[in-house]
């Protein structure tokens, strides 16, 4: 053996000294990978032909392999780590030679690049990484961040650490909009930190609040970084749990686990909400703790300009916390009470399935005893009952298809339990009931009296619904009985919407919010999954960008405004009408609804052309595509070039052996300590593209074969990249905070600044070791995304 190493062990060494040679030479990263998988398997290769590599494998056909075979033990629990006694046999590291294992790899890379870039499964899923760049990119190149750090600035200005805390906030906006890590850090270093100097405050917390801040796009939805990591943690959780349950004797994982073993981008971008929403307040905590602690490193600040408020102490909580409050818990309770809710009376013609055992009791003794081991004695033992009593009861009830008679008996059960009041409506009018109450608030001197006209068509609207429409009112009959409320009510809504307008802080915020709302709400709701939210999310923020232009100009901005109502208008029309063609059952009422909808598509559409054509001619849309292009190219490279990497590793056994490592401590624990501090370490040098796409392939089979939740692993790694690429002295935050930052602010003063940062990071990481409900709950309580 070569230095006393194995054969495979030289082969992962020649692999990793390539890789970061190749990253180190200054080519692109995207080449760099590929061309470090081609040189090194030509050098593994060339060793392997000389004979000089040489593999000690175990003989698998000596009487102690086959004793431990006799003792029950599966073959893939045998490795040279948990045994390393047993005899072993030199074999090449190709068997069959290096022309075969290149043979294979150029067609495996060509099933891999069909796969999971072009036609593949989760192509439609990384399509969604091109639209949010997209929409980060227009919001920043619209100087939208800019109007939200002045404006949170003179906002939260005034108070101790106020100008730290405005940023804390303006880049969680930005992750939420963004999910790109360089260009929040790069935004908010310009804009901010030339700011926060001439005000007085100390660079390292000035620096280490940016950087800190800018990190947040790792981990706050709708994160790139949990895009990407989750189209591989869905197919390797998957794979590994079958591996699971086939090694303890199991037909498959869904017996086994007792759940399909399925994960995706939608449930864990609702995993990270609550760990996102941590971090941030942790930030903020710290800045306003340095600020009463050293009022001199972080004083407050005024800053000049916007319009003073006309509204007083008492009248802000009124107008602001307490109606909308009220407003909000009144609704909950009205739900609570069955007042509004359902009014769908739909009805299968087949009757419900009968429940059934929540385990699966007709399996081997081997499964079992497996199953118990995992769920337990009671849970098997409350499975088994469940099982007798529908055994008993002739087995599991079949859906059978009823009669006329049942079909109108459980029709007209479900109009007596429809609620008085639609869940839709009420929705619809207790959202303008904000805005008129918000809009109050604003300037309680003005007359008031058209806002309350409104709120009387809210009322109106609320009583018509209760009395005269009920689950069997058509959609046609609907729309034209709450006609006459919805106009009363916009008659306040108008004059409502124009008062809010004069407030700077919901003028700058609002927009961007209600679309990172939109964005947000429709995933994490589970309406839709993140591709067509990535869309939405992309043509908003070009829209809004056009707007603001328009406005910045002086022109009108009516079409946007126009294509933005007509979303609004498809939307509701798709909600409450069939629109599908083609359907014998097609009322009037519905073939009105479609010709309305198409009109509003199209409106929206050319909304969405106007706004492209008023970013080109003012020089915004060019640049925004470029740099898609570039970011997502860039990604889509480096997925092919990873995967090449990861042939070579697997073609001379490199990715069998490092798991067959990890496998070896027989604490699960252990292995994930080992795998996070390796990540950590590998953060300081590889951007997150490179680790998901090559080091997550490699130990996610360990990781995710094992009894942890899937969206705590993934989360755990997310959040742990964040840490690394914070912490000194190769953090790429840092970096990035270097190359804008003034002469003044030294590197010292950035790594200063982020220690404390890092330590909440590492706060953060053991919070959600601690409570790992933090990341379960949101995905518990909202539907599957």
């Amino acid at each position: 053996m070569l230095f006393g190493l194995d054969g495979v062990e030289i082969g992962l060494i020649i692999v990793f000294l390539c890789l970061f040679g190749g990253i180190m030479s200054g080519f692109p990263v995207a080449f760099a990978i590929a061309g470090a998988g081609t040189i090194s398997f030509a050098i593994i290769a060339a060793l392997d032909s000389a004979g000089i590599l040489v593999h000690q494998a175990i003989n698998t056909g000596s009487p102690e392999y086959s004793a431990l075979l006799a003792d029950g033990i599966a073959r893939d629990a045998i490795s040279v780590f948990r045994y390393p006694e047993l005899p072993r046999v030199e074999v090449p590291l190709f068997p069959q030679g290096w022309e075969t294992a290149l043979d294979r790899n150029i067609g495996f890379i060509v099933n891999r690049m069909n796969e999971r870039v072009i036609a593949g499964a989760s192509i439609e899923t990384l399509l969604a990484v091109l639209m949010f760049v997209m929409m980060g990119i227009t919001l920043e190149r619209s100087r939208i961040a800019n109007d939200l750090l002045t404006t949170m600035a003179r906002v939260f200005g005034p108070l101790p650490g106020g100008l730290a805390v405005s940023i804390v906030i303006v880049g969680a906006f930005l992750a939420a909009s963004t999910g790109i890590v360089g260009a929040t850090v790069v935004t908010m270093g310009l804009l901010a930190l030339p700011t926060m100097l001439r005000n007085g405050y100390s660079p390292e917390l000035a620096t280490g609040v940016i950087a800190a801040s800018g990190t947040l796009g790792q981990i706050i939805p709708p994160s790139i970084v949990i895009v990407l990591l989750g189209t591989l943690a869905g197919d390797i959780y998957a794979t590994s749990q079958e591996a699971r349950a086939a090694a303890v004797g199991c037909s498959d994982a869904l017996t086994y686990l007792g759940e399909p073993a399925v994960v995706s981008v939608g449930t864990l971008f609702q995993a990270a909400l609550l760990p996102g929403i941590l971090l941030a307040g942790l930030y903020a905590a710290y800045a306003f703790g340095f600020a009463l602690l050293n009022p001199r490193k972080a004083p407050p600040v005024t800053i000049e300009g916007g319009r003073g408020s006309v509204t007083t102490r008492a009248e802000a909580l009124t107008w602001y916390l307490g109606v909308p409050a009220a407003l909000i818990l009144g609704a909950v309770a009205l739900g609570s009470l069955g007042v509004i809710g359902s009014q769908n009376v739909t009805v299968s013609s087949f009757s419900e399935t009968g429940a059934t055992a929540s385990l699966r009791t007709n399996v081997s003794p081997e499964c079992e005893a497996a199953m118990i081991d995992l769920h337990g004695q009671a849970a098997w033992e409350r499975a088994v009952e469940e099982q007798t009593a529908i055994d008993a009861a002739g087995g599991v009830q079949q859906a059978e298809r009823l009669t006329e008679e049942q079909l109108v008996e459980v029709r007209a059960a479900a109009i007596q339990n429809a609620a008085p009041i639609g869940t839709g409506i009420a929705v619809i009018f207790l959202s303008l009931g904000l805005v008129l109450a918000v809009a109050r608030g604003v300037n309680p001197l003005v007359d008031g009296r058209r806002l309350l006209i409104g709120a009387a068509g809210i009322a109106l609207a609320l009583a018509i619904d209760a009395f005269l429409i009920g689950p069997t009112t058509s959609p046609g009959a609907t729309f034209v009985l709450m006609a006459v409320p919805l106009a009363v009510t916009m008659l306040g809504v108008v004059p409502a919407v124009g008062r809010l307008a004069q407030n700077e802080l919901l003028r700058v915020v609002f927009p961007p919010l209600v679309l990172i709302v939109a964005v947000l709400g429709s995933i994490l709701g589970g309406i839709t999954n993140p591709t067509p939210a990535a869309a939405l999310g992309a043509a908003g923020a070009i829209m809004l960008a056009g707007y603001r232009k328009l406005r910045e100009e002086g022109s009108s901005a009516a079409p946007i405004l126009l294509a933005s109502l007509a979303i609004v208008v498809m939307l509701l029309f798709g909600i409450n009408f069939d629109l599908r063609t083609g359907v014998g059952s097609t009322t009037v009422g519905d073939a009105i609804a479609m010709v309305i909808a198409q009109v509003a598509y199209h409106g929206a559409f050319l909304g969405l052309l106007y706004a492209c054509w008023v970013l080109l001619r003012s020089g915004v849309l060019g640049p925004v595509v470029r740099e898609t292009a570039k970011v997502t190219s860039m990604v889509f490279t480096i997925l092919i070039g990873s995967q090449l990497l990861n042939l070579v590793l697997i073609s001379f056994g490199g990715e069998h052996y490092i798991q067959e490592f990890l496998r070896s401590f027989d604490s699960e624990l252990k292995v994930f300590l080992i795998v996070m501090l390796v990540l950590f370490v590998l953060g300081f040098v590889l951007d997150f593209l490179e680790i998901i796409y090559i080091v997550i392939p490699i130990v996610g089979p360990v990781i995710y074969g094992g009894t942890f939740d899937p969206k705590w692993v993934t989360i755990m790694i997310a959040v742990n990249l964040q840490t690394s690429f914070l912490t000194p002295p190769f953090g790429f935050a840092l970096f990035y905070l270097r190359g804008v930052a003034p002469v003044s602010v030294t590197t010292g003063h950035i790594y200063r600044g982020v220690i404390p940062f890092v330590l909440i990071q590492v706060l953060g990481l053991l919070v959600l070791w601690l409570f790992p409900s933090i990341v379960t709950i949101v995905p518990n309580l909202l539907p599957a995304g």
